[in-house]
This record gives C-alpha cells, sequence and structure tokens, in this order.
C-alpha cells in the first residue's frame, strides 16, 4: 500500500455532539470583541434596559421610538457626548443582534434625533490636555523611593516615552520586555489597532536625563517589586504588599491625575491619553519627523497622528505672529 493508500485508509475523525460544537462556535463569536469591548457593551445594555422597565418598554426588541427618546435624554438631561451616545446604541444594536433581533440602524426615528443631537453639541472629541516634558520631569519629581513612587515612575515615563495606550500599558509582561545595549525593545501583543494580535515593537531609549529614564525606572520598579514573571504594573495594597494582578486602565488614569495634581494640574484636564499625546506634541515640537512618531505611536493613518502634531504647532509659522 502506497502513503496516499494509507492515509485515504485512516479512519473518519468521531463526530463531535452538537452542543460541543455549539459550545466552541459561541466560545469563538465571543472572542471577536476584546473582553473590555464586550463589557462595555453589556453595561450599557443594562442601564439602558433598566431604563426602559422604569417607562414601561420592552428592552428587546425595543422600538426605535423609545431608542430615540433614550438618546435624547442622554443627551440633553445627562450631558452626553455624541460620542458617547453612538457608543451606546452600538451596545443596544449589538444585544439586538446577538439575540437575534432585527436592528434598523436606518431607521428614521433614531436618525433623526441622533444627527439633531450631533449637529447641536458638535461632534469634536473632548480631548484631554497632552503632558508636556516638562511637566513630566515636574510630575516625576513628587515621586518618592518607595514601592508605589518607583512604581508610578516607571509606568509614567515607559507610557509617555513609548506612547503607549493605557490598555497596551497594562497588557505589558516582564516576557514582553528585552534589554538591548541602547534600551529596551517592547513588545505590544494586541493593541487597538490589532486586534487579531499580529504584534508589533517599540525601543525605548535610555534618556538623557536619569530622573526621566523610562529604562532605569522599570529596572529599579522590578527590583523592588520582586516582580521577575507576569505583568509588569500591578496593585499595590496599604500594606506595600505588590499584588500579582495587573493594574487595569482606570487606573492609570487615575495615577497619571493624582500625580499631576500634586504639580498643580488640573486633574480633570488630564488622563491615561495625556501620555500618549504628550509625547507626540513634545517630540513634533522637538523636530522629529512623522515617520519616526508613527513609529513609536503605531498609529497606521497619518491624519490621526497629524490631528496631534497640529495641537503642537498651533504657534508655529502663525500668520498672526509678530504683524501687529
Amino acid at each position: 500500500m502506497d502513503q496516499r493508500s494509507a492515509i485515504v485508509a485512516l479512519p473518519a475523525a468521531p463526530l463531535a455532539p452538537l452542543e460541543e460544537l455549539l459550545e466552541i462556535a459561541t466560545d469563538y463569536a465571543q472572542k471577536a470583541r476584546a473582553s473590555s469591548t464586550r463589557r462595555s457593551y453589556e453595561r450599557d445594555f443594562r442601564v439602558f434596559a433598566e431604563w426602559c422597565r422604569a417607562r414601561g418598554f420592552a428592552p428587546l426588541p425595543c422600538p426605535p421610538p423609545a431608542v430615540a427618546l433614550y438618546i435624547g435624554e442622554l443627551a440633553k438631561v445627562r450631558g452626553f457626548r455624541p460620542s458617547t451616545i453612538d457608543r451606546i446604541l452600538v451596545g443596544i444594536a449589538h444585544a439586538h443582534r446577538s439575540r437575534g433581533h432585527s436592528w434598523d440602524t436606518r431607521s428614521p426615528a433614531i436618525a433623526e434625533v441622533r444627527a439633531g443631537i450631533r449637529r447641536e453639541l458638535g461632534v469634536a472629541p473632548a480631548q484631554k490636555a497632552p503632558i508636556s516634558d516638562d511637566e513630566l520631569a515636574r510630575m516625576v519629581a513628587t515621586l518618592g523611593a518607595d514601592l508605589a513612587g518607583l512604581r508610578d515612575r516607571a509606568l509614567l515615563t515607559l507610557g509617555w516615552c513609548g506612547a503607549f495606550r493605557r490598555s497596551e500599558l497594562v497588557a505589558l509582561t516582564v516576557a514582553d520586555i528585552v534589554r538591548e545595549a541602547e534600551g529596551l525593545v517592547v513588545t505590544v501583543r494586541r493593541s487597538k489597532m490589532d486586534q487579531e494580535g499580529r504584534g508589533a515593537r517599540k525601543g525605548i531609549p535610555y534618556a538623557s536625563t536619569p530622573a526621566l529614564c523610562p529604562v532605569r525606572a522599570l529596572e529599579a520598579w522590578l527590583e523592588a517589586a520582586s516582580i521577575a514573571a507576569g505583568p509588569l504594573f500591578r496593585r499595590i495594597d496599604r500594606h506595600g504588599k505588590v499584588h500579582a494582578r495587573a493594574l487595569n486602565d482606570r487606573s492609570v488614569a487615575r495615577i497619571v491625575q493624582c500625580v499631576a495634581g500634586r504639580v498643580g494640574i488640573d486633574p480633570s484636564r488630564v488622563a491615561g491619553h495625556s501620555l500618549r499625546s504628550g509625547f507626540v506634541t513634545t517630540a513634533s515640537r522637538k523636530g522629529k519627523s512623522l515617520d519616526s512618531i508613527m513609529r513609536q505611536t503605531l498609529h497606521r493613518d497619518q491624519r490621526v497622528a497629524l490631528s496631534y502634531i497640529r495641537h503642537a504647532q498651533v504657534f508655529a509659522d502663525n500668520a498672526a505672529k509678530g504683524i501687529v
């Protein structure tokens, strides 16, 4: 018997039970979206369902006029931005479709109210202020040599110099860090623009200013916290114990706001994203090319990267400068 015959003669694999196949398919369907996205959808729909029941509407399927009333209240009474309302609508749509109910995105009842909200409130995002290199230096100078201070110094400097999104920052593990002569090579396993996990690498060089050096700061934190594997940035309880679980992305925002407040920066004006935007605006102001900036931020669309740079260059070659 030749090899081809032997292969053909192999017994067929046993048929998996339908219940098992359904469980497998459901599991993969859930993984089509990030867990944080699923949680956001579920939270938004839970709030919407409570609103419906309080007013006698069926949340599933919900008639479009009731959805229109809901988003109108979100805009006028609760002061939600159009971008937030759009996110909530996506969650409501997902709840309907995932449970076999139809959802018409072009329903006039919803579309016209949404258009009116966008027209009245405007769609420009309410962006947090970038943190400049000078502000970062002032913030880091307030941090002590205890575990919390070492962690926060490493988080702020690495987040800033690496132009990390906060979700990328808290997802980093020791295995993602490779030490080289010029600094660190950090592997970003998954990001907002890379949901399938192709991965990308960022170079984090030694800083000429030791107090702002992310390489030295990260090494000091890992050594003091005895972290040899697992998440880089972890919760520290009030007894000074370093926990095994990683910080969440909201923790990054709280740390940035807390440290910013110590140096007179209004905490409401900054968040985790201020580290990333601060790097871009500072790098642009100091003459770094768009290509080099995008390699660090992992932006794929030049228009998005340029939106940060325009903020930094608002006074560069300004037509009003020096004419009066």
